[in-house]
């Protein structure tokens, strides 16, 4: 545990970035995450875990494979990929691809005479590894590379995460740590390069001895810069996950920065509540979620998740 701490500080301590590009990185992908609110940086369970923490997937069992779909607004929408294996004697591997459309624009003259029509898309694809660096603790990260496409403009990326995970399994505690998007442009859409979305978390998340209940926590974008150091700890989510039967689960999150930034006048609405659920059919995991964004509208979430 001490080990954790130790390298938590000393990444902390060295990293403040900006962020500017590449948002669609920071989206949360799976309805399973997205409805305890992304508080995911300690979840080892699932394997879309590797895009909050890639150390969590040092816990998967067999070879999972997750499918998600985002409906955004209006008639932007976003996919998901996720599959993970052990390799004897080597460790864990994983892959994923995430992509996001954001439809279809008017193209039009320097006289706002109309001449055609255009689209703009993200992609990320990503490969990580895992293995023990100690008695319950692991570590996990990921290569990724970014395309970013507008016309016949376009953008390139190549990112890394990084991710630790300590387990006390007898108390059911799980803690993470992760750097996530620590990378470069490679190519820029104009001459100056723009700074990727890195997010430094930390996080836990508790199985009740009693309950059939697990409790989720989450301090997100550490890095941002703020007006004293303990102001870098307000951007919250948390979230729950009730398992209802043998086969059911229900879940819940909040976010606070959400609940901030969508704030219109003296209400926010439901902005920042998440909720979903998820069910098992034959060897299949169906997930659902709903993601709040105040008077803007709302995110709706699908997946599918099951062993080869």
């Amino acid at each position: 545990m001490k080990k954790f701490f130790v390298v938590f500080l000393l990444l902390f301590t060295s990293l403040s970035y900006s962020q500017s590009t590449y948002k669609f990185l920071n989206l949360d992908k799976s309805p399973r995450a997205a409805a305890v609110a992304g508080s995911f940086v300690a979840n080892n369970d699932d394997p879309n875990v590797i895009f909050y923490n890639p150390a969590g997937i040092n816990f998967l069992k067999d070879s999972p494979i997750s499918f998600s779909f985002l409906k955004h607004l209006l008639d932007i929408n976003s996919a998901s990929l996720v599959y993970s294996r052990q390799i004897e004697d080597w460790g864990r591997f994983s892959a994923s691809v995430q992509y996001i459309n954001y439809g279809e624009f008017t193209k039009s003259d320097e006289n706002g005479m109309k001449i055609g029509n255009f689209g703009a898309s993200d992609v990320a694809f990503s490969v990580g590894y895992g293995n023990e660096l100690d008695q319950n603790f692991y570590y996990g990260a990921n290569v990724k590379f970014i395309y970013s496409g507008i016309e016949e403009y376009s953008s390139t990326g190549l990112a890394v995460d990084i991710g630790l995970h300590y387990e006390i399994p007898e108390s059911r505690w799980n803690f993470g740590f992760s750097i996530l998007n620590l990378g470069t442009q490679l190519t820029s859409y104009i001459d100056n390069k723009e700074e990727l979305p890195i997010d430094i978390r930390i996080g836990f998340s508790k199985q009740l001895e009693n309950l059939p209940f697990r409790f989720y926590w989450s301090f997100n974008k550490l890095n941002e810069k703020q007006e004293n150091f303990l102001n870098r700890f307000k951007q919250i989510t948390f979230g729950g996950e009730f398992k209802l039967g043998q086969s059911f689960r229900l879940r819940f999150g909040y976010d606070n920065e959400k609940r901030k930034e969508l704030k219109i006048g003296t209400t926010a609405g439901l902005a920042g509540f998440n909720l979903g659920f998820g069910f098992n059919v034959s060897t299949y995991t169906i997930d659902y979620s709903f993601s709040s964004l105040g008077s803007i509208g709302s995110l709706h979430r699908f997946g599918v998740s099951t062993n080869l």
